[in-house]
Parts: structure tokens; C-alpha cells; sequence
């Protein structure tokens, strides 16, 4: 699980040379299917519920699931979420990560900056003995309690390990003490989706399209970090780590270094 997630954050190192004013979201679809595809990896989003493609690309105030599209052209100030699946070997990885593209505004950077918080609060509370209401709880609190946004409640973590979805179901709210208590080598995904107005969402399809996908219920932006993480006895490990000095603490085994990210630019 370790290789097919770093083969995931490498994909994402690779997306911030990507992701620029005047792409369209397509271009980020093709360079993550060929660096996933190149490397031994398979894509697994694709064919998954009868779905197309290897990345989930949603923009402002789209939330998940959103399919990337040639026709749309990224803006300086829009925010991006790319959402993937990797599988190695038989092995799974979940990770949705935010990027800026152009300058954001500070309500939009204040946004994306709150939820990258709350992503790392509800692994905090991912240690042995805790429940999974310590990790809902850890992140609706912060989320709504000291920032007065909206904690999306439709779309939530969820195991992972030889298939992509798995028991447990990680709820993004919470009351502390309360749903499954958390045991070492359980490997799940931490997922918050913050809206800037309402928790609520909507669903959406595009014109000639059947595919739902999802938007803030008042228009909001909205922003999404994800981790595969397994729980330990030393504490929870990111596996999907992109940043080995900010993830100091978190890292697997101590693994500081990255076999994939070499080959980014080549």
C-alpha cells in the first residue's frame, strides 16, 4: 500500500507544474493517467460505477466527483480539487489534494488553508483506542465550530486496502466517543470537503451527460484534502504523504524519500 501510494503523491507533485491559467481540466486527466499508467500503476477511479477516467476534477464550487472536461478552461484565481485512486499491485490508494491556480482570492486561500487544518486535526484523532465519532468530531468542531463554514456531510472516508472502498465509514462530523474504536493496522482514508457557505450539497450532470457529480448547495466554494493513512501503535502514518519535512511525524516506517518523484519530469 505504501509503493501505490507514493506512486499517488507523486502524481500530485507532478500536477503543480500542471495546473496553471489556461489549461483546460482535460490536461490534467492526461497527465495523470499516463504517470499512473507508466509507472505500473492502474488507475482505478476509471471503470469504478461505470465512471471514465482516472482523475476526479472538481473546480470552486463543485465538490467531488466531477468529471475533467476539455471545455473547461482554468482562470487565474480558481480553486481545484483533483481527485484519484491508485492501484499497485493489488494495492490501494486514496488522495485528493487542493491546488491554487493563478492567485486566489484571501477568502478562497483562507478556505483552502481550513481545510488542509481540518484534514490533519481528524488524523490527530486517528490513534489507537480513539473511535471514529474522536475523528468526525476533531474536524466538525474546528470546521464549524471556530470557522463558521460548512462541514459536508453526504461524502465521507472510508477503509481501503485491496478494493478502494471498505469498511469503516469515516464520517467528517462527529460526537467524540461515539461509532467503531480504532485499532493498529487499520488503513483508512481521512477526507474533509469544506464548503465557504452551507454544508449541503447538490447533485449535477452536464448537458448530454448522465453522470452525477456534486456542488455546494448556495454556490459556495468549496475545497477538499484527502490522506490514506494507516493507524499504528506509534500513531497514525500517512502513506500518500507529498511533503516528508511537513509529515515529519507521520511518515511510515520513517521513509523520508519517494522512489516516484525522480521521474516527475521525465
Amino acid at each position: 500500500m505504501q509503493r501505490s501510494a507514493q506512486l499517488l503523491a507523486a502524481t500530485h507533485i507532478g500536477l503543480r507544474d500542471i495546473i496553471k491559467p489556461g489549461i483546460s481540466s482535460w490536461e490534467i486527466e492526461k497527465f495523470a493517467d499516463h504517470f499512473i499508467t507508466s509507472h505500473g500503476g492502474r488507475p482505478s477511479e476509471k471503470g469504478f460505477e461505470g465512471y471514465k477516467y482516472a482523475t476526479c476534477v472538481a473546480v470552486n464550487d463543485e465538490v467531488a466527483h466531477a468529471e475533467p472536461r476539455k471545455d473547461l478552461i482554468l482562470h487565474d484565481g480558481d480553486l481545484v480539487k483533483v481527485d484519484m485512486t491508485v492501484n499497485l499491485d493489488g494495492y490501494e490508494s486514496d488522495s485528493c489534494w487542493a491546488y491554487a491556480v493563478g492567485t486566489l482570492s484571501p477568502e478562497k486561500a483562507h478556505l483552502m488553508a481550513v481545510t488542509h487544518k481540518a484534514l490533519y486535526l481528524g488524523i490527530d484523532a486517528a490513534t489507537v483506542g480513539n473511535r471514529i465519532g474522536d475523528i468526525g468530531y476533531a474536524i466538525q468542531s474546528y470546521v464549524e465550530g471556530d470557522e463558521g463554514m460548512g462541514d459536508v456531510r453526504d461524502l465521507i472516508g472510508h477503509g481501503i486496502g485491496p478494493t478502494m472502498h471498505e469498511a469503516p465509514n469515516v464520517p467528517h462530523y462527529g460526537e467524540p466517543g461515539q461509532g467503531l474504536r480504532l485499532k493498529a493496522g487499520m488503513t483508512i482514508t481521512i477526507e474533509p470537503m469544506v464548503n465557504l457557505g452551507t454544508w449541503k450539497i447538490k447533485a449535477k450532470t452536464l448537458p448530454g451527460d448522465t453522470w452525477e457529480y456534486y456542488v455546494s448547495a448556495d454556490g459556495t466554494s468549496s475545497c477538499q484534502f484527502e490522506h490514506t493513512l494507516v493507524i499504528t501503535n506509534d500513531g497514525p502514518k500517512i502513506l500518500t504523504s507529498q511533503d516528508p519535512v511537513f509529515d515529519k511525524d507521520y511518515l511510515y516506517n520513517g521513509v523520508t524519500e519517494n522512489p516516484f518523484v525522480a521521474t516527475v519530469a521525465k
